[in-house]
């Protein structure tokens, strides 16, 4: 028998908007990710800034699966897949507001990495350091 699970309103209005995984060659994780979730990416989008081509798959939940394929070496991507290799990047949040949830974990001694700046999707976005979260990379993530 499965367990049945109640969803529950957070009290922030925190959720999970995405996984982001860095890989090495984008057309072979999109065929991956197309078979393992039955649908094609949504939408390929480059941030100039971060020298990153994104890729979006959408899960039946709401929650999305980013795809992140390095454009320079030495840029954010590059630089993770060369010294811990590729897979999961980054656990991303969505809130309600940005500068809020900022504040309120900065607060609470978390160090803020980047942001707010703009993101992929049409989200505005903010990075924690890994060695406050656990050693995962958090970002947070509103609509822009």
């Amino acid at each position: 028998m499965r367990p049945t699970f109640v969803c529950m309103e957070h009290p922030s209005g925190l959720t999970l908007e995405h996984l982001g995984i860095a890989v090495a060659d984008l057309d072979a994780a999109e065929r991956i990710y197309t078979d393992l979730l039955g649908v094609p990416p949504y939408k390929r989008e480059e941030v100039a800034d971060e020298n990153v081509l994104t890729s979006f798959f959408a899960t039946a939940n709401g929650a999305k699966i980013e795809l992140l394929a390095s454009t320079d070496p030495d840029g954010p991507i590059g630089r993770h897949i060369s010294r811990r290799g590729v897979g999961l990047h980054h656990i991303a949040f969505g809130v309600a507001d940005l500068e809020a949830e900022m504040a309120r974990l900065e607060a609470k001694g978390y160090r803020r990495i980047s942001g707010p700046k703009q993101g992929a999707d049409g989200k505005r976005i903010a990075f924690f350091h890994p060695g406050d979260t656990g050693k995962v990379l958090v970002e947070l993530c509103a609509d822009a």
